[in-house]
């Protein structure tokens, strides 16, 4: 008999913590442009009005922090970061380089039940876009992208993605305003190719998609000056 087999513990249930409480609802307002760039932000603030003690807040300004969403400043005020046109542009070689891959090896390897996870995926984002649902959309957008990574059997894939794209992200948010349509008609062509296993179609089609954000940034930072940091740069 295996004794130890018999006192072993049952996994414990994973519930968020109070860090990944704050983290997500930060991340969301920064995201939302609630806390636009250039926002001062308190740990002491932030605590009071969440009814959290000081340190999970600080947990979460360093997450935020390293993503690329917080300046931290030592003795000076915690800052939202303004948006780095170089970062966005460096997001989308990684992303593009990246989600090529994951397409390649999408179209060998999905199945039937990949197909109709994804569909409902889609017929969400076609929901979304009606209701005129931007944070809606964007988190389905990124689910549609990391289901892609994981069903490719690459999950890890989408941390790497995730771990660069904070600068991207409020570009992409900002141009639901005027874009949702064409990224959902993107990603049925995307599926589309999936669909049919014709890896040189998903690629050019992934290209495509990801390509938009050098447009919609250029017009972004035309309406948004004050949100940018630095001088417009050349494509990466």
């Amino acid at each position: 008999m295996d004794v130890g087999a018999l006192l072993k513990l049952p996994e414990p249930v994973q519930r968020p913590s109070m860090t990944d409480a704050v983290f997500e609802e930060l991340h969301r307002q920064i995201l939302g442009l609630d806390l636009p760039p250039g926002t001062k932000v308190s740990e002491v603030d932030v605590a009071r009005s969440m009814g959290v003690s000081r340190q999970p807040v600080r947990d979460a300004f360093y997450r935020l922090s390293t993503l690329g969403f917080l300046t931290i400043r030592p003795q000076r005020a915690t800052v939202v970061s303004p948006i780095s046109e170089a970062a966005v542009m460096q997001a989308r070689f990684i992303r593009s380089a990246i989600e090529a891959e994951t397409v390649r090896m999408a179209c060998e390897r999905l199945g039937q039940a990949d197909y109709v996870a994804l569909d409902a995926l889609l017929d969400q984002q076609r929901a979304a876009v009606v209701a005129r649902d931007a944070v809606g959309f964007h988190a389905l957008d990124d689910l549609f992208h990391r289901e892609i990574c994981e069903r490719s059997g690459h999950g890890f894939a989408w941390d790497i993605i995730r771990e660069n794209k904070a600068h991207m992200d409020r570009v992409r948010f900002l141009s639901l305003a005027f874009a949702s349509q064409d990224a959902l008609d993107d990603h049925l062509e995307v599926m589309a190719a999936l669909r049919d296993r014709d890896a040189p179609r998903a690629i050019a089609a992934m290209h495509v998609h990801l390509s938009r954000i050098k447009l919609q940034v250029r017009r972004i930072r035309g309406e948004n000056e004050a949100y940018f940091e630095g001088a417009p740069v050349q494509d990466i």
